[in-house]
């Protein structure tokens, strides 16, 4: 049976996932959840995913949930298709790992705050941004692409020469910071380079065309 995705078509999480199939060259259909109609919390849902969140994949009667780890599932089952993303020489792979951390743990909290409180909050509920929260979190990102600046004038991407899943991870955030009025991004000339070149690549921009079945 074809790989089937669960999520909605603008959530960052979803469009993770929807990349790297597309990196992949996996044919998948695409199941468009209701947010709005709370589609997401109804029981018949949560028993798929109990935290009610987007995306979760079925894969011919394999459930699984959290965009990163179905990211890394897709990438090792379907490792002879596309790029590798996910190296296996054990010192590359570490390298690898690495990156990820980094994703996760010094940009992914802080430009997930900076792009809810700038962009979804008021789209989603109409309140204003909390500009005061907002600066914080640039402030704070700011402070994690200065290493990244860093790390990125001696290398193409965070683990090395080649595209990992850690580089893609970055990619839903990462393109928002801009329409957020920030430059956090465009201050950083590596940063900058690293970015528009993962932008540029045709599963982003298949992607960006709307998440649609492709099988």
């Amino acid at each position: 049976m074809v790989l089937t995705l669960y999520g909605y078509p603008l959530a960052t999480c979803t469009q993770r996932v929807a990349t790297v199939l597309h990196e992949k060259q996996v044919p998948f259909k695409f199941v468009n959840v209701n947010l709005a109609t709370g589609e997401h919390k109804a029981p018949a849902y949560l028993e798929k995913q109990p935290f009610g969140q987007v995306p979760y994949i079925d894969d011919d009667g394999f459930v699984l949930y959290e965009s990163r780890a179905i990211s890394r599932y897709i990438a090792e089952k379907y490792d002879s298709q596309g790029a590798l993303l996910i190296p296996k020489d054990a010192k590359d792979k570490a390298l690898f790992e690495q990156a990820a951390s980094i994703e996760t743990a010094n940009f992914d909290g802080f430009a997930a705050k900076a792009v809810s409180e700038k962009i979804f909050k008021p789209a989603f509920t109409g309140a204003k941004p909390d500009e005061a929260f907002f600066e914080t979190q640039i402030t704070e990102l700011g402070k994690k692409l200065d290493v990244y600046e860093k790390i990125l004038s001696k290398q193409k991407y965070l683990a090395g020469n080649e595209v990992t899943l850690a580089d893609l991870f970055h990619l839903p955030y990462a393109s928002m910071l801009p329409q957020t009025g920030s430059k956090v991004i465009e201050e950083r000339p590596n940063v900058v380079r690293w970015l528009d070149d993962l932008k540029s690549r045709p599963s982003w921009q298949a992607v960006q065309q709307g998440i649609t079945s492709t099988a």
